[in-house]
């Protein structure tokens, strides 16, 4: 499976068995400067990964004769293509588990065109800044603080006695956004977007679950911490200087 760059025209490939929304979609998305590919089988569907390169997914969970779920299930494997699902409106289930399987953002029908534009154009900026991080990052080995050590390589954390620090995989890549934007105030959405945490119902009690467990591993007193500081209505700020070990 090929993925593209966000460069423009974007390559949208959307999936719906319904003629309506594929040429409601096509005619619309090509007026704002994006090129769209739409199919009503997950057979064309893979000729066109096969063939050519795809920014984007936008696929309909209720398919006739054929399982969304499934396809939400093996793209998702097989790709870190953004993925947009459409659902009913009144199939709280299905978006649910369409974000579960790793689907980055849902819209219910009947949507707006408009939403759509908007929702696209933030998964590609999203996609681009993960581009961009994952890229600045590639080459460090570890980053080092106030004595602990993240090394990337081995996706572990060191204390200052070399002990190893558990940390669930969320918590890595939280410490990793901070780390690699040090003495940054940075917003919920920002640093959501860095860790690549899902479920945008939940977006900002996860990541505030999140920062309050990893103060836990890495604070001497989480209820009073100095690494990583609390900015009120904005998000946090990592204050500690932070080392780069290249290599």
């Amino acid at each position: 499976m090929q993925q593209g760059s966000t460069t423009a025209p974007a390559h949208v490939l959307a999936l719906d068995d319904d003629p309506s929304v594929r040429e409601l979609v096509g005619a619309y998305l090509a007026d704002h400067e994006m090129r769209v590919t739409a199919v009503a089988r997950e057979a064309e569907l893979r000729a066109v990964l096969e063939r050519e390169p795809v920014d984007l997914v936008l696929l309909d969970l209720k398919l006739k004769g054929e399982d969304g779920m499934a396809i939400a299930r093996a793209l998702r494997a097989e790709s870190k293509l953004p993925i947009i699902i459409l659902t009913g409106r009144h199939e709280e289930a299905d978006r649910v588990m369409g974000l579960e399987l790793g689907a980055d953002d849902y819209l219910t029908k009947p949507f707006s065109p408009r939403e759509l534009l908007a929702r696209i154009r933030a998964l590609l900026r999203r996609a681009q800044m993960h581009a961009t991080l994952a890229d600045s990052v590639a080459s460090v080995r570890a980053y080092r603080f106030e004595g602990w050590e993240l090394n990337l390589r081995l996706r572990r954390l060191l204390d200052a006695e070399g002990q190893s620090v558990a940390l669930r995989n969320s918590e890595f890549n939280l410490l990793l956004a901070f780390l690699s934007q040090p003495q940054r105030v940075l917003s919920r959405e920002r640093l959501l977007d860095l860790s690549r945490l899902h479920n945008a119902e939940v977006y900002d009690r996860s990541i505030d679950v999140q920062v309050g467990r990893l103060r836990r591993k890495i604070e001497a007193d989480p209820r009073q911490p100095r690494l990583i500081l609390t900015e009120r209505n904005v998000g946090y700020q990592f204050t500690a200087p932070v080392d780069t070990v290249h290599g």
